[in-house]
């Protein structure tokens, strides 16, 4: 049996619509498929998802294996992949996802030939259907998601984190695992705490992936909502893990409503707030302008854009009454050796 040298690493749950697609994508990598293992660790997914891996297992059986997560949540699935690995490099790779076929060469050249511990590339947002493009432009647009470089096309360079990521081994012996406290969130904390302990974290833009996202305004507006919510959490858990960008339509929120509440104190308040409210519609219709290719895409990013930002917020609002809770008011960060 040949050395692995690459072990992937896939947490996923309920991914019968996309787990085909993403394991094709990884069948034409150009990297030696006898040096590599993947590793799937499944979050007691309800549809096809396990009978699908199998499939491919009976196909692939020194390539693929298959372990179950109880936990559900993607640290857990990270650390129980890792613990069951062997390879020098683990590449930690998304379901929802396919990629280039030298996507997995590329990102193991750049751990060869840079100092970085953890190597990533520029994800292309996709989805299906008019609404979902409609998102994956949004979420590819600056005012969507502010300066997050690869999701915006970002140039080669040092960075403070990459989707989901190429490490070294010893990345984990050294700073330990994925925390476990974390829904969302765990791969800014991970690499943060190699920032923090003086690795490095390198964007390559000639590594390409395409996500796919939610494709549906209901499903986009959860999403936001979660994630801002969890944002707040992860920094009161982890602090320095999260960045201003990340907070920046909370502080949105909170000026509608505090400007539009001092406005009774004050009609000045109501000038700045309606001053406020012009120029952040005269930016949604300028990216929404620059990003749609039809009125009617036009019309649906000039909704999208609020929507997502207002959602975000509103969840980091209710992130903050978390922190009031029992479960969440101890902070202290212990991570997980492997």
């Amino acid at each position: 049996m040949a050395e692995k040298i690459v072990s992937v690493v896939m947490p996923v749950y309920n991914e019968e619509k996309y787990i085909e697609k993403c394991i094709d994508s990884l069948l034409l990598q150009d990297y030696p498929i006898e040096k590599m293992e993947w590793i799937f660790v499944d979050g007691c997914s309800e549809d096809r998802t396990v009978e699908l891996l199998q499939q491919y297992q009976v196909k692939y059986p020194e390539l693929i294996m298959v372990f179950n997560n109880p936990h559900k949540i993607v640290p857990y699935a990270m650390n129980i992949g890792i613990e069951a690995s062997c390879g020098q490099y683990i590449v930690r790779l998304d379901a929802h996802a396919d990629y280039a076929k030298d996507y997995i060469s590329k990102c193991i050249h750049y751990l060869e030939h840079t100092d970085a511990e953890n190597v990533g590339g520029v994800a292309e947002t996709k989805a299906n259907g008019f609404m979902g493009n409609a998102i994956a432009k949004m979420l590819s647009s600056k005012f969507g998601v502010g300066n997050s470089q690869f999701r915006t096309d970002g140039e080669s360079g040092y960075v403070d984190t990459v989707p989901f990521g190429a490490f070294k081994r010893e990345v984990f012996s050294k700073y330990g695992g994925y925390d476990e406290r974390l829904v969302r969130n765990q791969d800014n904390e991970m690499n943060f705490r190699i920032r923090k302990n003086g690795g490095k974290i390198y964007l390559s833009n000639d590594i390409h992936l395409s996500y796919y996202c939610r494709d549906t305004v209901r499903g986009i507006a959860k999403m936001a909502r979660i994630n801002g919510m969890w944002n707040v959490i992860t920094m009161k858990l982890c602090p320095g893990s999260m960045g201003l960008r990340h907070f920046i339509p909370f502080l949105f929120v909170l000026s509608i409503l505090g400007l539009g509440i001092l406005g009774f104190i004050h009609p000045f308040f109501w000038m700045l707030l309606g001053a406020e409210l012009v120029l952040y519609l005269l930016l949604d219709a300028l990216f929404s302008m620059k990003q749609a290719t039809n009125l009617k895409e036009f019309f649906a990013l000039t909704i999208l854009f609020p929507i997502f930002h207002i959602a975000y917020g509103f969840g980091s609002m209710i992130g903050i009454t978390k922190l009031f809770s029992k479960k969440f008011r101890k902070g202290n960060y212990v991570n997980k050796k492997i």
